[in-house]
């Protein structure tokens, strides 16, 4: 104890208290008059100032949702738009291919048509042909066989006698 009975620290003085007490109340009553409103003032604008700042992230965390939400909205859009332009063109698509194939075989029918058309009367035009050399052939033929019958008086009365013949039995 001896120990402690010497240290000041430990030993209270009542003078040592008084003025201690009179310097705490002294800068309690600065710190209450100068101090502590500033320091209420500068917390509470800081808590106001998290305050405002976690309602501001509140919102743009709330608008972003809001706008995710519209983009994929848009994007489900676009691809339901981009389906049905995809489906149109292919429709149109077939629709000119059967177009073509239908006015192609249309052209093909007319020239189908044509070349018989044209074939009959490239045959007809043959056919009238070969019947007018033929004829022109067989007239030769009997004009010169009737040249050769005729010069005989004799072969000439026998010809006439047989178709005389032949035109009363007809």
């Amino acid at each position: 104890m001896t120990l402690l009975a010497l240290n000041p620290l430990v030993s209270p003085d009542p003078g040592l208290f008084i003025w201690s007490t009179v310097a705490f109340l002294i800068l309690f009553f600065l710190l209450s008059k100068f101090a502590w409103k500033p320091i209420v003032q500068a917390l509470d604008e800081r808590e106001r100032s998290i305050e405002d700042a976690l309602s501001k992230a509140e919102m743009a965390k709330a608008e972003m949702a809001k706008l995710i939400s519209e983009n994929e909205d848009l994007l489900k859009e676009a691809r339901l738009e981009r389906d049905n332009i995809l489906k149109e063109a292919k429709e149109i698509k077939d629709q000119m291919i059967n177009d073509a194939k239908d006015q192609a075989k249309a052209e093909g029918s007319k020239l189908i048509e044509l070349a018989k058309t044209e074939i009959n009367n490239q045959k007809l035009a043959a056919m009238a042909e070969i019947k007018n050399q033929v004829s022109t052939l067989s007239i030769d033929i009997a004009e010169k066989v009737l040249r050769k019958q005729f010069e005989d008086q004799n072969k000439q009365q026998a010809l006439v006698n047989d178709l005389l013949k032949e035109v009363k039995l007809n």
